[in-house]
């Protein structure tokens, strides 16, 4: 395929552009999970010396090139994330602008940014922030309206209404499995070989670190709802200064049941004991998921939806398994599931169609 001067300098635009909104993506992924402001301070500062990056330093993709990695004012390692980030939104950016007319692929320049900024988070931090999904939906529907073309019609109007059905359809699709997994699968039983320590301990914060053998977490992740309820069955207890001996304590998030007296977790600074038995709640996806596939709807439409959700549970149980067989088991592991949803809404956009006639072709030959 030959490209005209002109087309050539809008690809080349599309990819500068990419890598340059990568490079602010960067800055959404580093500062939202951690409630930074994205605009205070202006300039992207190194995490390690807190210093300033001056604007030669922080070209995108040729200055982590240039240096190597590491920051040019105390040589710490800069993430390789960083380096990713800003190439793959180039190279999306550009696929997008060579495939969409462009009013479509400058909405879905937005869209693909959100789909970023949500599945690196959701790696690094296993949460997705409402300014991704809540704001991910408002902005797809807006954009449907906008440019009517993402949901296949000439009406604003009709986009728009499609658009917010598409959103409800994936929230309440993923809102029926959390549900009905809660119910089937809710509870975790983890029996240890031999009685294996654990601790609970306050941290500063309003949350605890909750240690059993070698596996170390967050107390708050593991109570998603106000009626989770943790237990560990004890050989001997100790709760700051009282001992206990052989007893199940019983954990809501705010409180602990010991032997029938019930004690405020504000109240405590740390137990431990040792335990041969744990039953934890458990989730069969966080939350942020349902908002993020709404915003999927919103972006792509219920089509959009289906497919998401289909591609990202296949690619997520194949990589679950390869990670069960491969690596030692984790009790305490998480998998985060919008990594693949957003893979699932990637793979619609561009091949979507194709693969639905190619399955269409299966079904009747």
């Amino acid at each position: 395929m030959q490209h005209s001067p002109q087309n050539l300098v809008l690809s080349v635009f599309a990819f500068v552009l990419g890598a340059a909104v990568g490079s602010f993506l960067n800055v959404c992924i580093y500062r939202w999970p951690v409630d930074l402001s994205i605009s205070r301070p202006r300039r992207s500062f190194c995490p390690q010396c807190k210093q300033p990056i001056p604007w030669h330093h922080n070209l995108p993709l040729l200055s982590w090139l240039a240096l190597r990695g590491r920051c040019a004012n105390c040589s710490a390692k800069i993430p390789f994330r960083y380096f990713a980030v800003e190439l793959v939104t180039a190279l999306l950016f550009l696929a997008i602008w060579e495939r969409f007319p462009w009013q479509v692929a400058i909405a879905y320049w937005i869209f693909v940014s959100l789909l970023i900024i949500g599945t690196f988070i959701d790696f690094e931090h296993f949460i997705i922030p409402d300014r991704v999904t809540i704001g991910g939906t408002i902005a797809g529907i807006g954009c449907s309206i906008v440019v009517p073309a993402l949901m296949q019609t000439n009406s604003r109007l009709a986009a728009g209404v499609r658009a917010a059905l598409a959103a409800a359809l994936g929230y309440v699709i993923l809102w029926i499995v959390l549900e009905a997994g809660k119910i089937a699968f809710g509870r975790k039983r983890i029996e240890f070989e031999t009685p294996t320590p654990f601790t609970w301990a306050k941290r500063d914060d309003d949350d605890a670190h909750f240690t059993v053998g070698t596996e170390e977490s967050l107390w708050s992740e593991y109570f998603a709802r106000e009626k989770d309820r943790l237990l560990l069955k004890c050989d001997q207890v100790r709760i700051d200064d009282r001992e206990y001996g052989s007893l199940t304590l019983a954990f809501h998030y705010d409180r602990v049941n010991a032997d029938g007296n019930v004690l405020m977790l504000d109240d405590l600074t740390h137990i431990s004991g040792v335990t041969r038995e744990l039953v934890i709640p458990r989730e069969a996806m966080g939350r942020g998921d349902l908002k993020f596939l709404a915003a999927i709807g919103a972006f792509l439409g219920w089509r959009a939806v289906l497919f998401s959700l289909f591609a990202g549970s296949l690619l997520g149980s194949v990589i679950g398994l390869v990670t069960l067989v491969a690596g030692k088991p984790v009790w305490s592991a998480k998998l985060p599931f919008g990594p693949y949803l957003a893979f699932g809404a990637l793979s619609w956009m561009f091949f979507g169609e194709t693969v639905l006639h190619w399955y269409g072709m299966l079904l009747s030959p």
